[in-house]
């Protein structure tokens, strides 16, 4: 197994289901991860024709206003089978990861919402309890469209409306003592980090496309930007202590945000080329200037 270190980053070119049947009990105190979410598009197979600009399961979107767009899976193509095939890897992956969570540790898991049903049932099917979603506000070029080969027919219509949110779905490790402050005392976990004395943290934060300068640096299909990703794993050690995981690094932008504001990250990624732009990327990444937790988070309303 390759590894890569920096700051209090580590990253392991290695299966996520392997490691975490060889991980320590009650080791891990927040899970923020990306992950595929079908089983195709991430084979060696689907991501040779991506690297080659073919597509395949991919969607590549001709240039917006020159500006190159990212390439989208193809969820709307997905099978019954496929869906429930997905659903059935995230159970497994949700029951190897529980035993290494400490109690109280929080899982945020990026989705989309044709298929966030699917990997919402298969973690509370593990055992791990809902939390909530987290909205990440975001307009992007997804859906919107008229029909295929018949937008002058039917030009008042749209088959998908236009995407401006995606969903990370909010899991917690259950608590094993009587109170949410006592598991606190006991293992630093089971609340989220405010923002300040005044503002909570909140499950609607408003983003951005990823920009241009992060995609040079990272060269991932599903690359997040640092302003949110610094928001969401911030607020995932609730007392700033302990070891964050993310067991789907692709180009490690997650791993990046982590050492950006301080904390323990560990990354496993299976795909060797994103394990080598992941190692490339992490320092570079993390020493980016973005705008702040409070700049990207959603004001807090009045009480009146």
């Amino acid at each position: 197994m390759r590894s890569f270190t920096y700051g209090s980053t580590e990253l392991h070119h290695t299966d996520c289901l392997k490691w975490l049947k060889s991980r320590g009990e009650q080791s891990i105190h927040a899970v923020v991860t990306d992950p595929p979410y079908g089983l195709t598009e991430y084979t060696p197979k689907e991501q040779a024709k991506l690297r080659a600009g073919k597509g395949g399961v991919w969607r590549i979107p001709p240039s917006f206003d020159g500006n190159k767009r990212a390439p989208l899976p193809r969820f709307t193509t997905m099978s019954l089978n496929d869906l429930e095939l997905m659903r059935s890897f995230f159970t497994e992956w949700a029951t190897a990861l529980r035993p290494a969570l400490v109690p109280g540790a929080h899982v945020m898991v990026a989705c989309n919402p044709l298929v966030s049903p699917y990997i919402s049932m298969a973690l509370s099917e593990a055992g791990l309890e809902r939390r909530g979603e987290i909205v990440r506000l975001v307009m992007t070029m997804r859906g919107g469209d008229r029909p295929k080969n018949a937008h002058e027919e039917f030009s008042d219509t749209t088959v998908m409306p236009r995407s401006q949110w995606e969903p990370w779905l909010l899991y917690r490790e259950p608590i094993d003592c009587k109170t949410v402050a006592d598991n606190l005392r006991k293992y630093k976990t089971g609340a989220l980090r405010r923002i300040n004395d005044k503002q909570p943290f909140g499950d609607v934060i408003k983003s951005h496309p990823t920009r241009k300068k992060e995609r040079e640096l990272a060269d991932h299909p599903s690359l997040k930007p640092q302003s949110f990703l610094r928001a969401v794993v911030r607020a995932s050690l609730p007392l700033g202590e302990g070891v964050v995981l993310d067991p789907f690094a692709g180009s490690g932008s997650t791993l990046a945000a982590a050492e950006a504001v301080g904390y323990q990250a560990i990354g496993l990624e299976q795909d060797a080329e994103y394990f080598k732009v992941a190692r490339a990327a992490i320092p570079k990444l993390s020493r980016l200037v973005v705008p702040g937790v409070e700049e990207v988070s959603a004001p807090v309303p009045d009480d009146d």
